[in-house]
């Protein structure tokens, strides 16, 4: 299929379709990272603006890598080093680099809507890199990568995702794509975690995490987004490990064959055992080598696929 978006905001916009076809185009691109030479020419003359507002490892790093491994110019604007900290606006900056023929932008900050804001008033290509607690559409895409490629499909498997749902992208987007490609998401949290009216996103809801694991396929687990909550949500972080951590004894709940996952950073002792973080059901290492191929791919299908293609 032709790729017609300019911009990747959100995957509840995406069909079942176009995801498929980034995940495709990703598992196309893999390759590219084991070579000696780890480049393709595809967006070789496009300038590549990360703009990053929140502190970030996995992400930035790796749109910087997957930039760089398309031989696109690569320019780095975070908030600490910018004239933001002077009072300039995001929209006078975003028209500054705008001056400098820029061609696609990669936004992360701590509100929600500020990528679909300046991808309206702009002609570069905007990717929201996680926009405050509403979406994190590629660590949604690499997810979706790293569960097809052990599980060999999406569709029919029972997906749990357990911790700070209220305050997670990525719990968002990842509900949206799983759902649109046929999985059973179930998602696992103190009351308090757990946003009024989930349901209808399509989600089973449990409070109780040994009735949640059982017969599960994938166990998802989130961190506690403590610099997003305003009020204590739960008495303790030990009280909180107790019942919702999710730690080897409790992994024997899901199936044999189930996988354990993290977008990271990972609170080790908290929501996840070292045990199963560094145990043989952990793919989270897995998940950033993907993370790379992804955002290869989406950088490739909204700037560059009439160029020249992997090979």
């Amino acid at each position: 299929m032709t790729w017609k978006s300019k911009d990747l905001l959100t995957l509840e916009e995406l069909s079942a379709a176009e995801i498929t076809h980034i995940l495709d185009t990703a598992s196309s691109f893999k390759e590219v990272s084991t070579r000696s030479v780890k480049k393709v020419p595809a967006l070789r003359g496009r300038t590549v603006v990360l703009f990053f507002h929140e502190p970030s490892t996995r992400t930035r790093i790796s749109f910087e890598l997957a930039a760089k491994r398309l031989s696109a110019d690569i320019l780095n604007v975070q908030t600490a080093s910018s004239s933001l900290v002077k009072g300039e606006t995001l929209i006078d900056t975003l028209k500054t680099l705008e001056s400098m023929t820029i061609d696609a932008l990669v936004v992360r900050h701590k509100s929600s809507g500020v990528p679909q804001m300046l991808a309206n008033i702009t002609k570069a290509t905007v990717i929201n890199a996680g926009d405050g607690s509403h979406e994190h559409p590629t660590q949604g895409l690499l997810d979706l990568l790293t569960i097809r490629e052990h599980k060999g499909k999406i569709e029919g498997l029972t997906v749990t995702i357990v911790g700070d749902i209220t305050h997670s992208r990525v719990a968002r987007s990842d509900i949206r794509a799983l759902n649109k490609l046929g999985a059973k998401v179930r998602v696992c949290a103190p009351p308090t975690l757990i946003p009024m009216g989930i349901e209808k996103m399509g989600v089973e809801v449990f409070h109780d995490l040994d009735k949640a694991l059982s017969g599960t396929d994938v166990v998802y687990v989130l961190r506690l987004q403590l610099e997003r909550q305003k009020n204590n949500l739960f008495p303790t972080i030990r009280e909180y490990s107790m019942m919702y951590g999710v730690n080897n004894e409790r992994l024997k709940r899901a199936k044999k064959d189930a996988i354990v996952m993290h977008p990271g950073p990972m609170n080790r002792g908290v929501e996840i055992s070292s045990g199963v973080a560094d145990g043989p059901a952990s793919v989270i290492d897995e998940q950033v080598t993907n993370g790379v191929a992804v955002r290869m791919a989406v950088l490739y299908l909204l700037q560059g696929e009439s160029n020249e293609k992997p090979s």
